[in-house]
């Protein structure tokens, strides 16, 4: 009797204990491998028991090492991987298994930061989140993997600074004998089509799967870095910055995102539901969705992403060809809806969604599309993007200096003509003025006509001066622009700025008229690239 009695009572405690384990840190019955973990004191050693090992060090939270298969991985300078840049001996590091020991959650907390490393037996991946309160300090929150250079040789060309004569720019673009240029900016994808990507070695790989970017900031065609190789070869997944940023940071849980080791092939996107249940600070598993019925006004040139926004997160998801969309899993809230035409917005409003609810918006009619007004003539189109004009699709692959580029002129462009020999970049000390030719008949000419220059970004203050036929328009103010490099490093995307003005009937002329267009600033420049100006989206005349 008495060892029946112990029998029951152990059964109701294994029942209790994997009721806690499932609520707690859930492990699919597919994931039920054991992980194995050796505290030594000064550091963590996991194995998951299908062929990785990492270390973490218990002062700071570093991965000092990740081998798999017996091959080392991490960086042979000494170098951790980590959170921001380290997070130093202010960090407290803890861990616990489940109850079935197949499943890690390893935190490391500061002040202001907490980060999760998380496995399970039997999956070489380690996933990862991070909460923040505040900006680290280094004003750039991202993860960095520093593996070895020697193992991981296959890496992006663009961001690769191997074999480079030095800097050419700052400390972080170089310059090689033929004229090419590298930087860890060159090659990066838009947060919209950040999925997998990553490094190889001979029967290696080490990917970064980006997960969520609700918590990021800069919208859907933001870039950031993504790989550098020199001495080692870094993966990053950045979650903001100060590169270009158009928006606030936002705080809360940037996440969940994943390391995943592979014998060299590129992964698939994990599943990253199951972390539901590790209790990650600043999770929110109670969600809503909206659903667009349709567009109209759209052009069939494009395509279109829909957007949405707010302080707290963003999103964003595609149209069908009739403009109807569908996103789901959002934190409840009001968000700014933006549509956009190609990168431009062309419509907005405000969405509100509720948790477990699905919003729904009836046919919505597109407003603001600039292409919509009638033109005498019109150089590039209104995208939001300059990269129908001349180098505007290299701008994110190398620097403008790179002797692959044709050359940026200055040019002076005749109306009609091909629009890629219009420059993408206007930059004052390289290649200005640009002059702009153009006919009018005698009709057009008789009475004012509106001029206007879109620019996607802007640099050191940089807006165009404007002459026509010799006579002067007013010099209009500086745009709003993030106070950073832009161009240089990989982006043509700051904040759309439309400059207008009304160009009084005695200026124009009844056939051949010159234009001429110049950039300005209060400030002084640092360089020939590095110099007041700014990137073309369209310029037109209307009717």
């Amino acid at each position: 009797m008495k060892l029946r009695l112990v029998r029951k009572a152990f059964g109701i405690f294994m029942a209790v204990a994997l009721f806690a384990a499932a609520i707690l840190i859930p492990a699919p019955k597919s994931y039920a491998a054991t992980i194995y973990v050796t505290d030594n004191g000064t550091s963590l050693v996991v194995n998951t028991g299908a062929g990785l090992v990492y270390t973490v060090n218990k002062d700071n939270g570093d991965i000092t090492s990740c081998k798999l298969n017996g091959t080392e991985l991490s960086s042979s300078g000494g170098k951790g991987s980590h959170i921001a840049s380290g997070l130093g001996s202010a960090a407290n590091v803890t861990w616990s298994t489940s109850p079935s020991g197949s499943t890690l959650l390893i935190t490391v907390s500061t002040d202001t930061l907490t980060h999760y490393y998380s496995s399970r037996g039997g999956e070489n991946t380690i996933y990862m989140a991070t909460y923040v309160t505040a900006e680290p300090s280094v004003g750039e929150l991202r993860y960095i993997f520093r593996g070895n250079g020697n193992v991981l040789t296959g890496v992006p060309a663009g961001s690769s600074n191997r074999g480079s004569t030095g800097a050419i720019e700052s400390s972080d673009v170089y310059g090689y004998a033929n004229g090419y240029t590298t930087s860890k900016y060159y090659g990066n994808d838009q947060a919209k089509d950040l999925t997998v990507r990553g490094v190889t070695g001979s029967g290696v790989g080490v990917f970064m799967a980006y997960g969520n970017r609700e918590k990021s900031s800069g919208g859907p065609f933001f870039r950031d870095i993504q790989f550098q190789s020199g001495g080692d070869t870094e993966v990053y997944n950045y979650m903001n910055s100060g590169h270009a940023q158009t928006e606030n940071w936002r705080m809360g849980l940037h996440g969940p995102y994943a390391l995943i080791f592979t014998t060299g092939g590129t992964p698939s996107v994990p599943d990253f539901s199951w972390m539901s249940g590790l209790n990650l600070q600043g999770w929110v598993s109670s969600r809503g969705n909206v659903v667009l019925n349709g567009l109209s006004g759209m052009d069939t040139a494009y395509t279109y992403t829909v957007g949405f926004a707010n302080s707290t997160a963003q999103y964003w998801t595609s149209t069908t060809s009739s403009g109807s969309a569908v996103k789901q899993g959002m934190i409840p809230g009001s968000y700014t809806m933006t549509v956009y035409k190609g990168e431009l917005a062309v419509y907005t409003e405000s969405v509100t969604v509720n948790a477990g609810a699905t919003t729904t918006l009836n046919t919505r009619t597109i407003t603001g599309d600039p292409s919509a007004a009638s033109a005498i003539w019109r150089i590039g189109n209104w995208d939001g993007t300059p990269r129908e004009l001349l180098n505007g699709q290299t701008i994110q692959v190398r620097h403008p200096s790179d002797s692959r580029n044709p050359s940026w002129g200055p040019v002076t462009y005749a109306v009609g003509s091909a629009t890629n020999k219009f420059p993408a970049v206007q930059f004052r000390a390289q290649n200005s003025p640009t002059t702009v030719t153009f006919n009018l008949n005698s009709t057009q000419a008789a009475s004012a006509r509106v001029l206007k220059i879109g620019i996607t970004a802007a640099y050191n203050n940089g807006r165009p001066s404007v002459t026509i036929n010799g006579h002067a328009l007013s010099n209009p103010s500086a745009s709003s622009q993030p106070d950073s490099r832009s161009f240089t490093i990989g982006t043509y995307r700051g904040n759309n700025t439309t400059f207008s003005w009304s160009i009084p009937s005695s200026y124009l002329i009844s056939g051949a008229n010159t234009l001429s267009i110049t950039p300005i600033s209060g400030s002084s420049d640092l360089g020939p690239w590095l110099s007041a100006g700014w990137v073309y989206d369209c310029v037109e005349l209307l009717n």
